[in-house]
């Protein structure tokens, strides 16, 4: 079948999409409490936030892909087909449009475009330009990420972000992506939470899993007989960091380069850190997660991301288990909304750029908790708007639920299920709950 015919399937298919989500149940009024609400900015930004990896499927050339499939893993299960959204990506646009969107953050895999190092593929450019298309054809900004924890497999092997010319290579990949497929974008970013690393670095649990992480890095060194075999999220911080900002910048003046118009920005993940009574800890575990990131946003990023999921409390052991009796997500962590506002308000400070929220989830067993997890999340952009604080977007992670990483399928972070055999796509009630706010504009 050819593509325009499977497009046209894939239309047809979505028709009922919409049907369904018409006829979800969504929470009566005597479920939801009436909130104040007030007009978001013009042009501001509603939609949801996915990765390639994470929702395409089959990524084969992937340095995570080889790992899945290693033993030891760090994987609870395999990501397979995930959620095939490389072939249904117009399904996915389709249930956006639904359920009134203006905009989808999606990410382009470097492992597709650029499956052998200097090699461009260009049916996969093509690939790539027919999902923008499509997404621009249902009235959804483009907001697009270059990197989302992933890298080619031949790039892992040589080194990945350790490797000293690993700045050059991204920069040349990020180059080629915005030379055919920028016109696309309303907003293009190169790292997703580009100091993830930092991040694993603090969490107790990844600390306690570091004799696992080196034997699957240990295991991937021994099947590809690369010695120098490296995952960005497990790299070397003290050397991969500095490359990796040093990638950003080059990738910056690469895509200024060739679209000074279009808006470049990063995104970090950006946890509210609180201390009670000792600000002095606020401040140094900021700089352990944020590490000289700040400065490079300041300097080389027309926009910031924030992606917030909750809180962490720190003494001076380090981060602290949640309070007890604190309802937590199925991800094990806070449920703690407010967060986001104080994220926010962290990052105008600190960073000075306009601010927009590429990320706000939670993964849980009860809808009616996302709906009020989401309510409270408005909640505080409201309130930072009211502040004066630039914010232009709220993206919610995310669509539909899909692979998360070493948790597998594990975590219902989606407004929307996926049935794991037939890949049809179920809203639940949160996806008619925010898209109702999303169409009325009001924040």
């Amino acid at each position: 079948m050819d593509d325009k015919a499977g497009i046209g399937r894939r239309r047809l298919l979505t028709t009922g999409g919409a049907g369904l989500v018409a006829a979800s149940a969504a929470p009566t009024a005597a479920q939801t409490p009436q909130r104040r609400r007030k007009p978001a900015p013009p042009g501001f930004l509603w939609g949801t936030a996915i990765s390639a990896y994470q929702s395409e499927g089959n990524n084969t050339n992937a340095d995570a892909w080889l790992m899945e499939n290693l033993q030891p893993s760090m994987f609870r299960e395999r990501s397979g087909d995930a959620c095939d959204s490389y072939h249904r990506f117009d399904e996915d646009f389709a249930l956006a449009q639904a359920l009134g969107f203006n905009c989808h953050r999606f990410g382009v895999e470097w492992a597709r475009i650029e499956p052998s190092e200097g090699v461009f593929s260009n049916a996969e450019l093509d690939h790539y330009s027919r999902m923008l298309d499509a997404c621009v054809a249902r009235g959804l900004k483009p907001v697009i990420t270059l990197n989302h924890f992933t890298t080619p497999l031949w790039f892992a092997k040589r080194g990945g972000f350790e490797a000293p010319d690993s700045p050059d290579l991204f920069a040349r990949y990020c180059a080629k992506v915005v030379e055919r497929l920028g016109d696309w974008m309303h907003i293009v970013t190169t790292f997703n939470e580009a100091n993830i690393r930092l991040l694993v670095d603090m969490m107790p649990s990844t600390v306690a899993a570091k004799t696992t992480v080196a034997a699957a890095i240990a295991a991937a060194a021994k099947a590809t007989g690369s010695p120098r075999f490296s995952r960005l999220a497990f790299a070397d911080a003290a050397v991969a960091g500095p490359l990796m900002q040093e990638a950003h910048r080059k990738a910056y003046d690469a895509i200024k380069a060739i679209r000074p118009d279009l808006p470049v920005g990063i995104t970090l993940t950006t946890q509210d850190i609180q201390s009670p009574g000792r600000p002095d800890l606020v401040e140094l575990y900021r700089q352990k997660l944020y590490g000289d990131w700040i400065a490079v946003a300041r300097s080389h990023a027309d926009v910031f991301g924030v992606q917030t999921y909750t809180r962490f409390t720190v003494g001076e052991d380090g981060v602290l288990p949640p309070p007890p009796g604190a309802e937590l997500t199925m991800s094990g962590y806070e449920f703690y909304p407010q967060a986001l506002a104080n994220t926010i308000r962290w990052a105008h400070a600190a960073v000075g750029k306009p601010i927009y929220v590429t990320e706000s989830g939670t993964a849980v067993a009860d809808d009616a908790r996302r709906i009020a997890f989401i309510d409270a999340a408005l909640d505080g952009v409201r309130d930072c708007l009211d502040e004066g604080i630039p914010v232009h977007s709220y993206l919610y992670w995310s669509l539909i639920d899909n692979f998360e990483w070493t948790s597998g399928y594990s975590m219902p972070f989606g407004l929307s299920a996926v049935d794991r055999v037939t890949f049809e796509r179920k809203p639940r009630p949160s996806a008619l709950h925010l898209g109702r706010i999303a169409k009325a504009n009001l924040i």
